[in-house]
């Protein structure tokens, strides 16, 4: 494996423009929770001000080792745990869904990412230690999103029960498994890859319990800690928040401004906030609505009076739970965290949330887009070399890149532009002596200007359709070596599992992912196979 190229996120064409103008700090009031070591220096005594008291710490600590009792714990792990009840240790986290075999292979990266930026920030401030946590999406309850991965060859899901929180779905069907065995069990890590799939997915482990298992095989090693979020104890600690969003409708208001903001500057927000950002467990996971007088628990028959509602907010918070929106605030409400590390989409709707952070005073943290990888095979780079083009040809326009090469050299093409040239020149003298003529005679030019230039775009056109049937072999070439560069049209990581890579390369895989990941900057970073 060997690293061909590092490209910025700002040098890719279809990277959002929020999250190129968060980065090149030209959102007023974000300028300090970006990337920097300056920043880093500010978030760590801002934290330290708002910090956890030491009964927090302990119990946040006891979660952790609750949770994790089922697996086994690495020594890097334990000292993790023991950290964080020190007020001088803080948690830098990512966050991702339950996605069966942890689904598309980003979900990998933005976790090493996390590992990394702890070993970066230790070495900048080695008096303070920094613990990565990846938490867990337990309690969204879409389940379709979650329930399938995608190799290069095939295509594997499960069917389960769902409408409550996925996290607690218990596995029944394990027919996916006998099929990736099938696929897996020649390669040079496919025993491990194997195991991995029927340690985690063993029929009657719920889906947190899978990922647990999983992450744990996966990163143990690197001392991360995995929360789960649906939690008693933790939730406990959210009752003055989620009270507050109940009566005043906090989140929704506060966030107001910069949601305007946001979608009068960018066209729309990821996340519209609601008036209440909450949904109420039951056997299923269901949105709270306020009607004026009564608490509505939607497409259930349930109803709350304030008094009711607030008295079951206080007895059983565990039946309380964030959406997308709160689900931030939940984070850093109950973990010592200085920054959230997370894909563009995520970045973009923890914008929305900082006037709402200063409201309920507890700081902002510093936002960092994952960086995100590309392994292309040594056989598709000199198919790219000898049709002259770049591997960064690939995330810019390549339609236009194609159309450039199929009428590359072409001599009508070249004719066309000399005429149209030669006609705007003309036109330009004439119109200017039109012009000083008479103003309805001007405006006659200027229109059978516009008509013989369409003509000409009419013509380009077509000529491009002719070449590209001409050129048939040529553009199929070209479009095969877009797909095997972004296979179904997307980015490799958000298609193929892990296990793709894994199944070669086994640990030394994630170790080399590790070494090339940029903790400083977003970038995407390609790699030769």
């Amino acid at each position: 494996m060997k690293t061909i190229n590092k490209i910025s996120f700002n040098d890719i064409e279809n990277i959002p423009q929020l999250v190129k103008d968060f980065l090149s700090q030209k959102i007023e009031g974000f300028e300090n929770k970006i990337f920097s070591v300056e920043n880093f220096r500010q978030q760590i005594h801002l934290k330290a001000d708002s910090s956890l008291s030491v009964e927090q710490r302990n119990i946040l600590s006891g979660v952790f080792e609750e949770q994790l009792s089922h697996v086994k714990l690495s020594s890097r792990q334990k000292e993790n745990l023991e950290s964080l009840k020190l007020p001088n240790t803080f948690t830098i986290t990512t966050g991702h869904q339950l996605n069966l075999f942890s689904g598309p292979v980003f979900f990998v990266y933005k976790i090493l990412q996390t590992i990394k930026t702890c070993t970066y920030l230790k070495e900048h401030f080695p008096d303070f230690n920094f613990v990565p946590v990846y938490w867990m999406a337990s309690e969204d309850h879409d389940f379709a999103e979650i329930n399938h991965f995608k190799t290069e060859n095939n295509f594997y899901e499960i069917n389960e029960k769902s409408g409550g929180p996925v996290g607690r779905i218990q596995i029944s069907d394990t027919y996916f498994i006998s099929e990736f065995e099938k696929e897996f069990n020649d390669t040079v890590f496919g025993t491990e890859l194997i195991l991995m799939l029927k340690e985690a997915y063993k029929t009657g482990n719920t889906l947190t319990q899978a990922i647990q298992i999983l992450v744990n095989r996966l990163f143990s090693e690197f001392g991360l800690l995995i929360l789960d979020g649906d939690s008693e104890k933790l939730k406990n600690e959210m009752k003055e928040i989620f009270k507050d969003e109940l009566l005043h409708f906090s989140l929704h208001k506060e966030s107001e401004s910069k949601v305007n903001f946001l979608t009068e500057k960018y066209g729309k927000v990821q996340v519209n906030p609601r008036e209440i950002n909450l949904f109420y467990l039951s056997e299923t996971r269901d949105r709270i609505e306020f009607n004026g007088q009564k608490y509505i628990i939607v497409d259930k028959n349930i109803q709350f009076t304030e008094e009711e509602i607030l008295t079951e907010l206080e007895n059983h918070p565990e039946r309380f739970s964030p959406n997308a929106l709160m689900r931030p605030v939940y984070q850093e409400k109950v973990l010592p965290n200085l920054a959230y590390i997370g894909g563009n989409a995520e970045i973009m709707y923890w914008l929305e949330l900082k006037d709402y952070f200063t409201k309920i005073k507890i700081p902002f943290p510093v936002l960092i887009p994952r960086n995100s990888m590309l392994f292309v095979k040594e056989k598709t780079l000199g198919k790219i070399e000898k049709l002259d083009l770049r591997i960064d040809d690939f995330f810019q326009n390549f339609t236009a890149i194609t159309n450039q090469k199929i009428l590359k050299d072409n001599s009508i093409l070249k004719l066309l532009d000399e005429k149209e040239n030669l006609l705007i020149n003309n036109f330009s003298e004439l119109r200017t002596s039109a012009e000083s003529t008479e103003k309805s005679f001007g405006n006659m030019v200027k229109a059978e200007e516009v008509r013989q230039l369409k003509s000409f775009k009419r013509m380009k056109k077509r000529l491009l359709h002719a070449e590209k049937i001409k050129q048939g072999e040529l553009l199929e070439r070209l479009e095969n070596l877009f797909l095997n560069v972004h296979p179904s049209g997307t980015w490799q990581e958000r298609v193929y599992n892990f296990s793709v890579f894994f199944s070669d390369y086994g640990y030394s895989w994630l170790e080399n992912c590790l070494e090339e990941m940029v903790v400083q900057e977003s970038k995407l970073i390609i790699v030769a196979i």
